[in-house]
């Protein structure tokens, strides 16, 4: 029982259950659990009559030959004889078959207690799955005959038996004798059906492949935990992002290179890696030490400079202050970097109409006021991914409905949209960046660089885009390139703060030179945060 109560919560808070499946599975438990008494119950009564009975046996025999041979004045022969033959037919069998036919219901019921088959169905497969059980019960019945019991009603049973477990044997025999061809030329023909073709055509949304030489990360016997890795994976990612993970389809291939991996997003791969199973990953504090012998190599996750050391060498980079870690975390943070950069690709329609659902569980009048009208399903998704490709957590639902609700009456543009929803959700993102930090330091967009970007902005009927001349973009650009070395050097993360009504346009722009560069507004930023500007984006 409480083995089974914790994998249920452990498959809820891994997202691969919703709470309605977990309380069904509950249920379930709870009702095997009553079964289980219950039986438990029915066989101690049965043991406690089985023993009574024997116990009875005994004492008729013994009383029965006292009184045969010292009332009666029987012959010790003739008082065993009657006596012997009346208790044993009269009252021992008549008394121990129904506690045997009991005992015999109750371990069939019970052994298929877990078992989603029909009873009758089940029974009937396991008594006749093999033919010798049918010879022994028929063998057993026959030498039964040769006693005082009726010999042609044995021997007829004996023969039934003996007859379905030869054309069982004859039917097995048959079943093992088909040609390999024949197999492939079944097999071959239910290809052909359209149900199976069909089924090729299914995609996982993730996929995690690996060359052979790594199936020990996966195979649990070999102390692989890489499955229970990802269950936490997607656990940590379901509360960060607010989105539930897909399940990751992990799987070996042939194809690739023994210390290979790729990860796959909806059929593309999106990124992949080596490992060295006997070596651990030293990622360099900053300060290169020759003296460390090493396999050069870059780290997968963060693209830092790496290098594979053996486990003599292990002790030695943790004193020159290398960060040392072992392959299965190395594989685990770039599973979980990768889904967090392209979650806004895992969040459909129908992942969209889950979270609805959860929110109409708490906030039924809230989202019936958002959606089906106003907006669609389709315009929630599209507002939901706009804020997942930028690493804003979707997990605080109820503000983010509120804001849809009021500006939703006025628009139904999901860019403009999202930028109300990132403001209304300022303190969320302003704790995910600051972190503790005492000041927040950022990069400001001059007001010559805001306005050339308010002046290049076009409306048309399908929303509005930046159309800016190359040239200037390339100047624009270098000077990001520009402040945002210098602030890397710094070791801090690039921010940069503009005015709300180019946020959007600016982050456009930088997306295809720099997607991990973090851009907010004015209105993002919580009065309380200290910001202390070490950089400006201008035009020279």
């Amino acid at each position: 029982m409480p083995g089974k109560q914790m994998s249920i919560d452990a498959d809820l808070n891994a997202g691969m259950i919703n709470e309605h499946q977990a309380k069904e599975r509950r249920e379930k438990i709870e009702h095997e659990a009553d079964f289980y008494g219950a039986m438990d119950g029915a066989s101690k009564f049965v043991k406690g009559d089985a023993i009574a009975g024997i116990i009875i046996v005994l004492i008729n025999i013994t009383f029965g030959l006292i009184i045969g041979v010292a009332q009666l004045g029987l012959s010790f022969n003739e008082a065993i004889d009657i006596y012997m033959r009346l208790t044993v037919g009269g009252d021992g069998l008549v008394s121990q078959i129904p506690a045997l036919l009991i005992a015999t219901a109750t371990g069939i019921v019970v052994t298929r207690v877990a078992s989603e088959g029909n009873l009758s169905a089940e029974v009937t497969k396991q008594l006749f799955r093999y033919p010798t059980l049918l010879y022994i019960a028929g063998g057993t019945i026959f030498f039964l005959g040769l006693t005082p019991i009726n010999f042609f009603l044995t021997t007829s049973i004996a023969l039934v038996l003996v007859g379905s477990a030869y054309l069982l044997s004859r039917k097995t025999k048959l079943e093992e004798s088909t040609t390999p061809e024949e197999v492939d030329e079944s097999e071959s023909e239910a290809m052909k059906s359209p149900e199976n073709v069909v089924g090729l055509i299914n995609m996982d949304p993730i996929e995690f492949e690996f060359g052979y030489g790594l199936i020990p990360l996966a195979d649990s016997n070999q102390g692989g935990d890489l499955l229970d890795r990802v269950v936490m994976i997607r656990r940590q990612l379901a509360i960060e992002l607010g989105l539930v993970i897909p399940v990751v389809r992990i799987r070996d291939n042939i194809q690739l290179n023994p210390n290979e991996y790729r990860l796959k997003i909806k059929g593309n791969e999106v990124a992949r890696g080596e490992l060295l199973l006997d070596h651990y990953l030293a990622m360099s504090p900053g300060i290169e030490d020759d003296e460390l012998e090493g396999i050069d190599t870059i780290e997968p996750a963060f693209g830092l400079p790496a290098k594979w050391i053996t486990e003599e060498t292990k002790d030695d980079a943790e004193m020159s202050g290398y960060t040392v870690v072992d392959p299965p975390s190395v594989v685990s943070t770039h599973i979980t970097e990768l889904i967090k950069r392209f979650a806004h690709q895992l969040i459909g329609r129908q992942e969209t109409q889950q979270l609805i659902d959860h929110l109409k569980e708490s906030n039924p009048i809230l989202a019936e006021e958002v959606t089906p009208e106003p907006l669609s399903v389709g315009d929630v998704q599209k507002v939901f991914a706009k804020l997942l490709r930028e690493q804003v957590s979707i997990k605080n639902l109820p503000v983010i409905f509120e804001t849809l609700a009021d500006f939703a009456k006025m628009t139904t543009d999901t860019d403009l949209l999202t930028e109300y929803v990132r403001q209304s959700l300022s303190a969320q993102i302003t704790n995910d960046i600051v972190q503790g930090r005492q000041q927040l330091k950022v990069i400001t967009v001059s007001g010559e660089v805001e306005k050339l970007i308010s002046e290049h902005i076009q409306q048309t009927e399908h929303g509005s885009y930046l159309a800016m001349d190359p040239d200037t973009q390339q100047k624009v650009i270098q000077s990001v390139s520009e402040n945002v070395e210098n602030i890397s050097l710094q070791e801090e993360t690039p921010v940069i703060l503009c005015s709300p009504t180019i946020r959007m346009y600016f982050k456009q722009l930088l997306d295809r030179f720099y997607p991990q560069v973090i851009v907010l507004s004015y209105n993002e930023i919580e009065p309380t945060a200290e910001i202390q500007s070490i950089g400006m984006v201008k035009v020279a």
